[in-house]
């Protein structure tokens, strides 16, 4: 038996962590941003909170996001901000019992990484940390019949990073991962209007310009956006208007990265597997699968149906909540893992 502790699955992402709460649901939903007092690296705020700090704090508080790529960049930081937040889902029952937690890792994270985000958690205050590899979790969450035999293939679009995956009798029979995700895309755009507009903005104006007109395939209407931020030359603050056309051709390196890992995975993919994809399709999760036109492009590219999951953002979370379910099980399979 496993105790009387919560169960928790964490989907730690470069963007935001999702977390799942067994017999509760998705519970926390928060930008992966910590606010942190720069002389004694004290945590003031997390989350949503922190997040409308970025780029607003005074010299003495700096507002950071610990993880980079999927991975954790700053350990420390990490660590607090999963402590936060595992005491925010638990409540005053986490202060008696310490939960178990599944915790998503990126498919192409290196070992020493793996170790790292499962030290965090327990760090954190978790009894025992368990891994699942991200596609394999956003399978589950999106529903797809990985147990029978037949290939499932999805598509993670997050923050950092896009894993790609070929599932048939509940294991990876194929994987990909590659470093490029919704942040790469904010960059792009701010790098684009800097070298256009020679105007500086920050991240959260970045994604709102993402959210707001972006698209990785032609719209049919297209749309503008006015956009408030610094001049490079004169350094007061400026309004300029950008288009969605302009904002799809800065992303448009990126996304065909994407596209393109997509393409290798399907070219690796056995014969009668692919041909089980062709039949069922391809799922988009992650927040990445939102962006406008994007299961379209890859439909035209690869030739195959693309859908996208019913709740794309919480789809790797609510893949760890299934598997809290099978939690026995799963310790004596993976406990090697981490």
């Amino acid at each position: 038996m496993l105790g009387l502790g919560d169960r928790l699955g964490i989907d730690l992402g470069t963007a935001n962590i999702v977390v799942f709460a067994r017999g509760r649901g998705v519970v926390l939903r928060e930008p992966s941003v910590v606010a942190v007092e720069r002389r004694l690296r004290r945590v003031l705020a997390v989350g949503e909170e922190a997040r409308e700090m970025l780029g607003r704090t005074p010299g003495n508080i700096v507002a950071i996001r610990p993880l980079r790529d999927g991975v954790i960049a700053d350990y420390t930081i990490t660590r607090d901000m999963l402590a936060h937040l595992i005491r925010r889902a638990c409540g005053r029952r986490g202060r008696l019992f310490k939960p178990l937690v599944v915790i998503c890792i990126p498919s192409a994270a290196t070992s020493v990484e793996k170790r790292a985000a499962l030290d965090a958690a327990r760090s954190a205050g978790a009894r025992e940390a368990i891994p699942i590899e991200e596609p394999m979790a956003a399978a589950i969450g999106a529903g797809l019949p990985i147990e029978m035999p037949g290939g499932n293939m999805v598509v993670d679009v997050g923050g950092g990073t896009t894993d790609i995956a070929v599932i048939s009798l509940g294991g990876i029979v194929v994987s990909d991962s590659v470093r490029i995700g919704g942040n790469h895309l904010d960059e792009a755009i701010s790098r684009h209007i800097r070298r256009v507009y020679s105007f500086d903005i920050g991240e959260v104006t970045a994604e709102r310009i993402k959210i707001s007109i972006g698209s990785a395939y032609e719209l049919s209407q297209e749309m503008e956006i006015e956009v408030r931020g610094r001049d490079i030359i004169s350094g007061l603050p400026k309004v300029v208007t950008v288009s969605s056309v302009e904002v799809r051709s800065a992303m448009s390196e990126g996304v065909s990265q994407i596209v393109a890992r997509v393409k290798t995975i399907l070219e690796h993919t056995p014969p009668e597997l692919a041909a089980d994809i062709i039949e069922r399709g391809i799922t988009l999760t992650g927040g990445g699968a939102l962006l406008r036109g994007l299961d379209q492009l890859l439909e035209l590219e690869t030739g195959i149906p693309v859908v996208v999951a019913d709740d794309p953002i919480s789809s790797v979370a609510v893949g760890t909540g299934k598997v809290l379910d099978s939690i026995e099980k799963l310790l004596l399979g993976i406990r090697s893992f981490g």
